[in-house]
């Protein structure tokens, strides 16, 4: 595992590097394909304390790297007192890869977060890993196999406390344009979500529109259902009439902040995340 820790300016088009001027942007990952990118938010006011972390990994099913897609949501979360990390992953039009190296990559940047937990102030054993889309598929894929599969790394393992996920794409297992982006169908369906249902997983909290053309809604509500025969705690928040991008900050700004206050709830509930004096949740 590369222990880089080469700080770069922020790349991308002007609107990119805009938005992402408040982020610290680091190397984690040096690959035959080019450098593979992590964006750091850094709560505003210090502390001796170690940080919980809150990882997002973007959607688009690995085709462009989009890493400002959860930045409102690392903003809200460095706000109360995480590192926020808006990731990036090698994708197809920037690395000429799929998901492989995409789910690689994943769990490498998990394990190099724990890797320099002392560096950046972090808590290792609060991670939360949050995406969308592809992106919460990513990560599933460094949660769900059992740990003989995904031994640790220089000592660091990818298991993430608990997952915040946001129009998730839960099966590969059956074919489609998903499945279509792996090498095979038989790898696809090898690492579907669907089929790595297990018992002793992190809690995991599901946004989710039903009006979900590209994952339809019930074969979240089947992931659940088995999730929970298993005995996972496992919850699902519903959007009626939401399509596959209800969630984000500049589609839907009540849904951005019905969202983002359940989820700050739901991280606060479990001890991944600090009580917020200021708020009027219950």
């Amino acid at each position: 595992m590369s222990s880089i820790l080469q700080k770069v300016a922020p790349i991308g088009e002007a609107r990119d590097r805009e938005i992402l001027k408040d982020a610290a942007t680091y190397v984690y990952e040096q690959r035959p394909e080019g450098d593979v990118l992590a964006h750091l938010f850094f709560p505003e006011k210090q502390t001796t304390e170690p940080r919980p972390v809150i990882l997002f990994f973007h959607g688009g099913f690995w085709d462009s790297p989009t890493p400002t897609q959860f930045v409102p949501h690392c903003l809200h979360f460095a706000g109360r007192g995480a590192v926020a990390v808006a990731a990036e992953t090698r994708t197809l039009a920037r690395h000429g890869t799929g998901p492989l190296e995409a789910i690689e990559d994943a769990r490498d940047l998990i394990r190099w977060l724990r890797h320099n937990a002392d560096t950046f102030n972090l808590d290792p054993n609060k991670i939360t890993v949050g995406g969308a889309g592809g992106g919460a598929f990513l990560a599933l894929l460094a949660t769900m196999p059992k740990a003989k599969d995904l031994p640790p790394v220089d000592g660091f393992d990818c298991f993430p406390q608990a997952l915040v996920l946001f129009s998730t794409l839960i099966n590969t297992a059956t074919k489609g344009a998903a499945a279509d982006r792996f090498p095979d169908f038989k790898t696809a369906k090898r690492l579907s979500p669907t089929n790595l249902i297990r018992r002793k997983l992190p809690p995991m909290l599901f946004f989710h529109g039903k009006a979900d053309r590209i994952t339809p809604f019930e074969e979240v509500e089947k992931f659940r259902r088995r999730m929970r025969w298993r005995g996972n705690s496992c919850e699902i928040i519903d959007f009626v009439r939401a399509d596959h991008s209800f969630f984000n900050f500049n589609v839907s700004h009540k849904n951005f902040e019905q969202t983002i206050a359940t989820a700050d709830k739901f991280l606060v509930d479990r001890g991944l995340l600090p009580p917020d004096v200021s708020s009027d949740i219950d």
